[in-house]
This record gives C-alpha cells, sequence and structure tokens, in this order.
C-alpha cells in the first residue's frame, strides 16, 4: 500500500570549484522522478547576485520556492542597503532559511558559489536543515557519491581541523578546473541514470561567463561547448 509523501526526488548533480580569483559552478539539466525523464532542459542554476550563484539539486517545487524567497529577501537588502548582498553574506541568510524550515525543510541540497568581498572563490556546502561550511570544492545531488571521491583524490582539500587555519581554495587555473568539472560530469553521466545533460558557469574576477556541453553516455566526445558573456 502505497503512501502520500509531500517530497519527491527530482535527481540531478552540482559541483563547485573555488579558485584564487574564480568560482566554477555546473549542474546537470535532467529532471526525472524514478525511471521517468520529465525534461532534458532543466536548470539546476540560479543567479542571486552578481558574485553569487546558486545551484541546488532534490525536489524541484522546493528549490522554486527557495530561490524566489533568497531573491525577495536580496530585493529588500538592496532597497534597505543600496548595494548587492555579498557571497559569505548570502551564505548565512541561506543556513538561516534552510534552519527556520527544519521542522517542514525544504528538501533541496545546495551549493552556493561566487567571489567574496577580497575577489576570492568561495564555495559554501549545505545540509537540508542549513549546517554549512565553506570548502574549496563540493558536490551535492545523486551524483555527489560518485563525484565527490574524485575531487578529492585530484584536490585534496585540507581539513578544517588543521591549526593554523589553511585556505581552502583550489591550486588549480581557471582553465584546469573547467576541465575537472567535465571529467567529474563524464564519470557521474555513465553510472548515475539522474546526471546526463549538463551546464557550467563560470564566475572569474570581472565577468561572468555561460558555458553549455552536453554528456551523451554512448559518446566518446563532450560535443559542442559554447561561451556566452553577459
Amino acid at each position: 500500500m502505497s503512501r502520500f509523501s509531500p517530497y519527491d526526488n527530482n535527481g540531478g548533480s552540482c559541483v563547485a570549484i573555488a579558485g584564487a580569483d574564480y568560482c566554477v559552478i555546473a549542474s546537470d539539466t535532467r529532471m526525472s522522478t524514478g525511471y521517468n525523464i520529465l525534461t532534458r532542459d532543466h536548470s539546476k542554476i540560479y543567479k542571486l547576485a552578481d558574485k553569487c550563484i546558486l545551484a541546488s539539486s532534490g525536489f524541484q517545487a522546493d528549490m522554486k520556492a527557495l530561490q524566489k524567497l533568497l531573491a525577495a529577501r536580496h530585493l529588500i537588502y538592496q532597497h534597505q542597503h543600496n548595494k548587492q548582498m555579498s557571497c559569505p553574506a548570502m551564505g548565512q541568510l541561506l543556513s538561516n532559511t534552510l534552519y527556520y524550515k527544519r521542522f517542514f525543510p525544504y528538501y533541496t541540497f545546495n551549493v552556493l558559489g561566487g567571489l567574496d568581498n577580497e575577489g576570492k572563490g568561495c564555495v559554501y556546502t549545505y545540509d537540508a536543515v542549513g549546517s554549512y561550511e565553506r570548502v574549496g570544492y563540493s558536490a551535492q545531488g545523486s551524483g555527489s557519491v560518485l563525484i565527490m571521491p574524485f575531487l578529492d583524490n585530484q584536490l585534496k582539500s585540507p581539513s578544517p581541523l588543521l591549526l593554523p587555519a589553511q585556505d581552502a581554495v583550489t591550486p588549480l587555473s581557471q582553465s584546469e578546473a573547467i576541465d575537472l568539472v567535465k571529467t567529474c560530469f563524464a564519470s557521474a553521466t555513465e553510472r548515475d541514470i539522474h546526471t546526463v545533460s549538463s551546464r557550467v558557469l563560470f564566475l572569474p574576477k570581472y565577468m561572468v561567463y555561460l558555458m553549455f556541453f552536453f554528456l551523451l553516455p554512448v559518446m566518446p566526445s563532450l560535443g559542442n561547448v559554447e561561451n556566452v558573456a553577459f
């Protein structure tokens, strides 16, 4: 006998890597439920501010509700302070918002990426009820169990327990980080049925680029890559 559930898991994967003066945020574009594909062109990346990007996986309806709430809070902040919210401030706002809903939580698993006040890349990773940490890289979603071990092996982020504290940003160049993200999704695509088409948002110091690439498990190449500045 089936029971009603207010939640659904629509799958998908998100990855973020922070560098010295850039941040790469990536997600797939497939939305599915069980073995059914609902759409192959659903973005899980949402631009909250000029230097702050949210990538979420999980329940699509909760993702949209969370994005709308954060956008409204950010608009209020801009009217009150006459400036955009910084990425660390947005990270704290997202944590507070998720914790506020802890008794009936948003079924979303989030990665927040962008540039901090010093122009350094920053990545914040969350659980469903708002516990968060600033890291050099992170992955969330159905493919995260495949992607995180690979990132740990390639990037070897220092433990947050080390004293004195060490900088978590990755030593990779911008092009190396983008190539690493492509490899992550190429690997996850072969083993996770909920992760196929992907898109990457790349934040260098002064401009934002949107890059699309499509992964097909039966094809050996990544296909065409398109850069669009905005």
